[in-house]
């Protein structure tokens, strides 16, 4: 496998996840969609998290976010508990344009180098294990995100 096939992949799958933003009116990205517990804004911001947190968390290298991401993004949370303001539409938006980019950046060369956290809950043992275990995460969001939007583009009509 190529060393880049990992990251053409994670590009891939957010570009098909923003083609959904295309399906909704902005205002509605905060719009919870009946029988679930977030919006599309929350699993956008999820997604930054979690691969700032699994990546460079687990590679040993700093975390890129600022903490307020995982207040209003990290599993188990939900915009319906928020206090304060998140951050922005924009700003979020902005990361998962450019993370992947920057994670290859870093990483693209050590797919094989071994994780600095070895007892991670997913037992990965490489930083290529850890991209797997990220793309598979968004893999399952992007689902989610589909649903959504549909619901929502049907609310609309």
């Amino acid at each position: 496998m190529s060393n880049t096939f990992i990251f053409d992949w994670l590009a891939r799958n957010r570009q098909n996840m923003l083609k959904h933003l295309d399906r909704i009116p902005t205002e509605q990205l905060k719009v919870i969609p009946e029988d679930f517990n977030n919006n599309i804004y929350w699993q956008f911001g999820h997604i930054v998290m979690v691969a700032d947190s699994i990546i460079y968390g687990f590679s040993g290298q700093t975390r890129k976010l600022p903490q307020t991401y995982a207040t209003f993004f990290a599993p188990n949370t939900r915009p319906s508990e928020w206090h304060g303001e998140p951050p922005a539409w924009e700003e979020v938006l902005s990361v998962f344009n450019s993370q992947i980019d920057e994670l290859r950046a870093a990483f693209e060369g050590k797919l094989n180098d071994p994780v600095a956290v070895a007892d991670n809950f997913a037992g990965a043992k490489t930083i290529h294990d850890l991209l797997e275990l990220n793309l598979a995460h968004e893999a399952s969001h992007s689902g989610m995100i589909n649903a959504m939007t549909r619901l929502l583009k049907r609310a609309t009509v």
